[in-house]
């Protein structure tokens, strides 16, 4: 999938240009990417998926500057960030993106408000109050915000998670196996809360998951084998999802 001309970069907010990723070196070396391309749109929903060691994690951290890459670029906002020194790579992460991870990653001393305010304030920006409690009610978390984490149930935690991700009002929401963790129903809680967030606030949401029912959920999946993009599925359904992950392990 090639990368669009410089000047329609400014339609996509997350570029990828010919990404190849290696880990080790001579007879050791492993190339997890090699030569992706991608583009992601504002306000659509992406999921990414693969077989087992595709490259899809890597991917994702990649584009999110988590990880660095071997060759290629990488764009977020019309900023290649592979460019970028420690610093500003830091900060453009705190400033204009969320993450949402299998592991929910909150602080446990502190309680569901705490965790959620958290990034802003680290960044030394008060959120604005509206926003955050219009992300709050619509995960269900207002009677839970003065709870702790160990006093959370997983999917509670997840969406403290996500409600923390979103308060920033990112430019791009990177979610690796976010509802990996969770059982059925507090996945599909969830799920429904990234897609309200995408047709609802504009929201960009890139998504590595396994699971087709969460596949199902984006607006289209790009699929990854042996480190290359192989197919893209526009408006997927399960059995489209499905039917396509076993073409790629057959």
């Amino acid at each position: 999938m090639a990368a669009p001309p410089a000047e329609q970069v400014h339609d996509h907010v997350a570029v990828a240009r010919d990404v190849v990723k290696s880990y080790g070196s001579g007879d050791g070396a492993v190339t997890a990417l090699r030569g992706v391309s991608a583009t992601f749109r504002r306000g659509r929903f992406t999921a990414i998926m693969g077989p087992s060691g595709s490259g899809k994690s890597t991917f994702l951290h990649c584009m999110a500057g988590l990880d660095t890459v071997s060759s290629g670029s990488v764009l977020i906002g019309g900023v290649d960030i592979t460019g970028l020194s420690r610093t500003r790579l830091t900060k453009l992460r705190r400033d204009r993106l969320g993450f949402v991870f299998q592991a929910f990653n909150l602080l446990p001393l502190l309680t569901a408000e705490e965790n959620i305010r958290l990034t802003g304030r680290l960044g030394k920006r008060r959120a604005d109050q509206r926003w955050f409690d219009t992300v709050v009610d619509a995960l269900g978390l207002r009677e839970r915000l003065g709870h702790r984490p160990g006093e959370l149930s997983g999917g509670q935690q997840q969406r403290v998670a996500v409600a923390r991700a979103l308060l920033t009002r990112p430019e791009v929401l990177f979610a690796d196996e976010p509802t990996g963790n969770l059982d059925s129903a507090s996945g599909a809680e969830v799920l429904e809360f990234l897609r309200t967030a995408v047709d609802v606030y504009g929201q960009t949401v890139i998504m590595v998951t396994h699971d087709p029912v969460a596949a199902a959920h984006a607006d289209r999946v790009l699929f990854l084998a042996d480190g290359m993009i192989v197919h893209e599925l526009p408006h997927p359904t399960i059995d489209a999802v499905h039917a396509a992950m076993r073409r790629l392990e057959g």
